[in-house]
């Protein structure tokens, strides 16, 4: 019998890694990229919440298994991570918790509610009274829009608009495509911690009708405050490989601020400004996908 698995949480894993143009593979028992010269690469898949693979990367059925026993999402993505094409869902969904989401998005009044706590938790205070959610998304593009002006001019970037091409990447400018990079590398952390937590990414509260509506909301919680920066920053320098650059700042920037620690906890914080109970799992239930072990004391006993 293979030993029980005893993954790592979600919080202390790596954030993201990139793989372009080799085969994955499990080989010996270890999770490897082997190139076309034959080397191996070994990915510690079980301490990396999301794997992004690029055109040229081929993955085995081995590799996709292991993958998702060890709750490392896989992500089929374009170039440089700009376009995204498929994922796969690791571990179990919480079928509570599902609901719960469901509940609230389809209420109108906790969607507000739910909302006016996303625009608190983005911009630092309360949004103004009686507006709907559409007068709030009006009002937020607006902020957004300022916010990247001042974050670009604090850069000394230049800066027209947000504006890019996903079917032709190089028709953007510098600035640009180095943002597309930086949220590319969020929204795959951000659907790994939603996937985790047992939520859908598709039944979102601001964004809605998109396969990943819930994970462009809480990834623009986070947004201002890591990504943009280091996209702004990345793009100031002008270094060969600039969407290079800004993934690995993204991948440091993660690990430096903890976001992984926080994307959770920040999702349950949202949700509960909605006012609504969350059921009760029923017996079948499918469970968390890796269960917290039950300890050998009480609270204040240590092994």
């Amino acid at each position: 019998m293979l030993p029980r698995l005893s993954p790592l949480a979600i919080k202390d894993r790596l954030s993201v890694m990139f793989i372009e143009r080799g085969q994955v593979d499990v080989l010996d028992g270890a999770f490897v990229v082997v190139d076309v010269t034959g080397v191996r690469t070994h990915i510690p898949v079980g301490s990396v919440s999301c794997l992004m693979l690029e055109p040229g990367a081929r993955v085995s059925h081995a590799a996709v298994a292991l993958a998702a026993r060890v709750g490392c999402l896989l992500v089929w993505v374009g170039e440089a991570g700009v376009r995204l094409y498929a994922a796969g869902q690791p571990g179990g969904a919480r079928s509570d918790r599902l609901l719960w989401q469901v509940r609230l998005a389809d209420d109108e009044s906790a969607r507000l509610k739910v909302v006016r706590k996303m625009y608190a938790l983005r911009f630092g205070e309360e949004p103004p009274a009686r507006r709907s959610v559409e007068q709030l998304r009006g009002i937020e593009g607006a902020r957004v829009r300022r916010m990247y002006e001042l974050l670009a001019s604090r850069a000394g970037v230049k800066w027209k608009r947000r504006d890019y091409d996903p079917q032709d990447w190089g028709s953007g400018d510098l600035a640009n495509r180095c943002l597309s990079a930086a949220t590319a590398c969020l929204y795959g952390l951000s659907e790994a911690a939603v996937l985790a937590a047992g939520y859908s990414p598709a039944v979102g509260f601001i964004h809605t009708g998109k396969p990943l509506s819930f994970v462009y909301d809480i990834a623009d919680l986070f947004k201002f405050e890591t990504v943009v920066p280091v996209a702004f920053r990345i793009a100031a320098q002008n270094p060969p490989e600039s969407e290079r650059a800004v993934r690995h700042a993204c991948r440091d920037s993660f690990r430096q601020s903890g976001l992984l620690k926080r994307i959770i906890p920040t999702i349950e914080e949202v949700l509960s400004a909605g006012d609504l109970p969350r059921p009760q799992p029923p017996p079948d239930a499918i469970g968390p996908a890796f269960p917290e072990p039950e300890g050998m004391g009480d609270a204040g006993h240590r092994a």
